[in-house]
């Protein structure tokens, strides 16, 4: 019985710092598309002036790309009065819900969320599209497999404080 237990003492503690370990990754690892030079033109997170398709795995969700089901998540639509304060509007929320602008344009947010205990880096996104009236929105995980819903989440509580 007590080898039992030590063996279960083990493995949730190899887990435990598994996920730690994980925490670290996700903080040294750069965003998707980052460019190591600062003075690159090109915004980390944009493909083609929009907003990077979600890998294979459940952890990312995006407005933009138009991809499977389960990584697909609506635009937020924005009247012609409020384009303009969009983008101010939205680094406010940002800030407000947590994260931490790490670059802005005129069209473009990029921000980071860190979680609480194991220090997972998430990216999140927006996009002013003036033309059809529509911020879009992408939320990945760095790394792991599964989020549990927590950027589908993050994209939906964010349109929430944008539309109050």
């Amino acid at each position: 019985m007590k080898t039992v237990f030590t063996i279960i003492v083990l493995l949730v503690v190899s887990v435990i710092i598994y996920f730690f370990i994980l925490g670290y990754v996700s903080q040294s690892k750069p965003a998707p598309n980052s460019k190591s030079d600062a003075s690159a033109t090109i915004a980390p997170g944009l493909s083609a002036g929009k907003l990077s398709f979600c890998s294979p795995k459940p952890n990312c969700v995006c407005s933009e790309t138009g991809e499977r089901a389960e990584a697909s998540i609506t635009p937020l639509s924005v009247s012609d009065e409020n384009m303009t304060n969009a983008l101010n509007k939205s680094k406010d929320v940002i800030i407000q819900m947590g994260g931490s602008i790490v670059s802005a344009t005129d069209e473009y947010i990029s921000a980071t969320f860190t979680s609480g205990l194991f220090r997972f880096v998430d990216d999140f996104e927006i996009r002013l599209d003036e033309q059809n009236k529509l911020i879009h929105i992408r939320s990945s995980s760095r790394v792991g497999h599964s989020d549990f819903g927590v950027n589908r989440k993050r994209v939906e509580e964010f349109k929430q404080f944008m539309m109050n």
